[in-house]
């Protein structure tokens, strides 16, 4: 897959386009992909997925800062080429770009400069200024500029339309199940390994604590979850605990990231590493004795075992 963020560099065959900002690369995404996939074979083309950094509500809506996102752009890239797309343009959001209207965006980014023959839009997708272009006004305006336009119908599972914004709620209520399901993949954070306060080695269940990198990426629930950890290009069970550490924390507004991976003894400070989150086991919770929070963790790792296999 060819990178671009600056469309001098952009060349590709009978560009087959579809736009937006595939936060999860879910499975309503994939439905979009397997469309311009299909359109790219016919025309003797190539897929273009243009996308926009950073986010346009992160642009727009800085006093609403809560916003958390599925993937990072570094995880959006890899989803994305194991989908199989020819070329990923990573456009630069701006309140400037913002107020183009859909008109000049379609003619002069689209048309103009990336030279798109077919554009391939989502069930409700709306862009340029105030989001005014809608799928029957592009459908004329493709005629006028000699591009063809189709919309695709929205991927529907247990009568659930899926999106990003219910997969967002799912991760951020802990349900890991009901995520991984909508996106058709385990939710997984990668992060760098970082100094932390040793306490787990202390009793016995050492952790690496996990920074994710950027401040936008979406944290689940706090509690304690069943984790398939990547490092080096292998693959361990762990258990992972997101949150304050109760019974060994003074400072309870301190949040962390914590994995402990079973059968692992390896130096893995500053690696960056990739945590699979398969299921949530538990609630964090305080214990009043370190014995008491110790049996906890024992238990813990037999469930995840018995649910993850040796």
């Amino acid at each position: 897959m060819k990178i671009y963020t600056d469309l001098k560099d952009f060349s590709a065959l009978n560009p087959v386009v579809t736009i937006g900002t595939f936060d999860g690369v879910h499975l309503g995404h994939r439905k979009v992909i397997r469309r311009l996939q299909e359109l790219a074979h016919r025309v003797k083309g190539e897929t273009v997925i243009f996308t926009f950094y950073p986010h346009p509500r992160l642009v727009l809506n800085k006093e609403n800062n809560g916003l958390r996102l599925i993937n990072t752009l570094e995880e959006k890239k890899v989803l994305l080429e194991a989908a199989g797309i020819d070329h990923l343009v990573i456009y630069p959001f701006t309140k400037e770009f913002s107020q183009l209207s859909y008109i000049e965006f379609v003619e002069q980014i689209l048309v103009k400069q990336l030279g798109m023959k077919y554009l391939v839009v989502g069930y409700d997708h709306r862009f340029g200024h105030n989001r005014e272009g809608k799928y029957e006004d592009l459908k004329v305006f493709a005629d006028q500029l000699n591009f063809k336009i189709e919309r695709q119908d929205v991927l529907n599972m247990d009568a659930i339309n899926v999106s990003s914004t219910k997969i967002r709620k799912a991760i951020g209520e802990g349900d890991i199940n009901t995520a991984n399901k909508y996106l058709g993949y385990r939710f997984f954070i990668k992060g760098d390994v970082v100094d932390g306060k040793k306490l787990g080695s202390k009793i016995g269940f050492p952790t690496a604590n996990i920074d994710p990198q950027e401040s936008y990426k979406l944290v689940p629930k706090d509690g304690v979850y069943a984790v398939k950890v990547d490092i080096d290009d292998k693959r361990y069970l762990g258990m992972l605990n997101i949150g304050v550490r109760p019974t060994v924390n003074n400072q309870l507004d301190n949040r962390s990231i914590e994995v402990n991976i079973f059968d692992f003894d390896q130096d893995i400070y500053y690696k960056n590493i990739t945590i699979h989150f398969y299921k949530r086991i538990r609630n964090e919770q305080f214990f009043a004795s370190i014995d008491e929070l110790k049996a906890q963790l024992a238990k813990d790792k037999e469930s995840v075992v018995e649910l993850l296999g040796k």
